[in-house]
């Protein structure tokens, strides 16, 4: 089948790209000596799972128990849940996850530890931990100053074992001259948190953080020795603005049909929010939902949930109905979400088909 026959709107991956996009990330932790634990929030299939640990991932990461549910079919050695799991059915299945595998949960705060640590010591199971810190972002992660007291109550837990700390530098976005200076800081930061852990005699055999933007400069981050980042096997047009990568690494965009020209400054493809997200570009001025491939002066300006409004310039090119487009779309995480399949392809043809496993698996 050929890219043109399928039907739209569907989430395309240029198989080419996601194979050198792969291949660098693995060069690069052999290079620098990390381990690398992707996060399969991004792609949600299984068999992309299995491509990422065929190039030499050391385990997967996760957000929900429903995702490592799922991601067991990849046949990990270990999977991070890199989130508090919280209430009785979600540690149920968590303990029956780690039946099967080696499991590790990040987390910020002392009950979440503590439910976690009664769970798996009925379960006669010992589940690793590591405590997470804010270190800018705002999200989650306790307070640097408190990750001590945090891993010393872990400590004393049964069931549980402290095996370092998690962190997101989700505010480090484009590495230009400020964010080396952000990343200096960082760098600083997590040296004082090992150096507050190691005068207590506590050892972070783990030390995870790492995003995609950041993902090529973790070496310069004093002790760490784990990365997990999940855009980087596509890329999409926020990592693009963040220079965190070429518009020729972009393995993924949303393929599109102009359904209507009728419109006197835009036409409409079949492609709103329920294809794309509605989640806007990091660092450029206007509003725009995607990037339009080949049409730069084409602005994607507006969604609704069928409809994809793309402006129409004065003295620009004539669009048609049934013409496709190609639109990378800003985020990519949330846009998969929404597919339930995925076309893999090479040079126009159609060479792979996969179901998006994790669709939906929130809890």
């Amino acid at each position: 089948m050929l890219i043109a026959d399928i039907e739209t709107p569907a989430l395309v991956i240029d198989l080419e790209k996601l194979e050198l996009n792969l291949k660098r990330a693995a060069e690069y932790v052999r290079r620098h000596g990390l381990r690398l634990r992707p996060h399969t929030k991004t792609h949600k299939i299984v068999a992309l799972a299995r491509r990422q640990l065929a190039f030499g991932a050391d385990g997967l990461t996760v957000a929900k128990v429903g995702e490592a549910e799922v991601m067991l079919r990849a046949a990990p050695l270990e999977i991070l849940v890199a989130y508090p799991v919280i209430g009785q059915g979600k540690l149920d299945r968590l303990m029956r996850v780690a039946r099967k595998t080696r499991v590790t949960v990040a987390l910020d705060t002392f009950e979440a530890a503590r439910q976690l640590s009664e769970f798996a010591h009925q379960a006669g199971m010992r589940i690793g931990v590591l405590a997470e810190a804010d270190v800018g972002f705002g999200r989650m992660g306790t307070k640097p100053q408190y990750v001590r007291p945090l891993a010393e109550e872990i400590l004393r837990l049964p069931g549980v074992t402290f095996e370092g700390i998690a962190f997101f530098p989700g505010h480090i976005l484009e590495i230009g001259e400020e964010s080396r200076q952000a990343l200096n800081r960082l760098s600083a930061l997590i040296g004082e948190i090992l150096a507050d852990l190691g005068r207590a005699g506590i050892e972070a055999r783990i030390v995870s953080g790492g995003s995609t933007p950041t993902l090529y400069y973790s070496h310069l981050v004093r002790g760490l020795n784990e990365i997990r980042p999940g855009t980087y096997l596509f890329n999409d047009r926020n990592t693009l603005n963040c220079k965190a990568c070429r518009l020729d690494e972009c393995a993924v965009s949303v393929l599109t049909t102009v359904v209507s020209t009728s419109g006197e400054d835009h036409i409409i493809v079949d492609g709103g929010s329920k294809a794309f997200s509605s989640d806007l570009p990091v660092g450029l001025p206007e509003v725009s939902y995607g990037l339009v491939l080949g049409e730069p002066d084409t602005l994607f300006y507006k969604v609704n949930e069928e409809h994809g409004y793309l402006a129409v310039r004065d003295g620009g090119r004539k669009f048609t109905v049934g013409e496709k487009l190609q639109i990378i779309p800003n985020h990519v995480c949330p846009a998969v979400n929404l597919y339930d399949m995925v076309y893999g392809v090479h040079s126009g043809r159609v060479e792979e088909v996969w179901k998006v496993d994790a669709r939906g698996k929130l809890q």
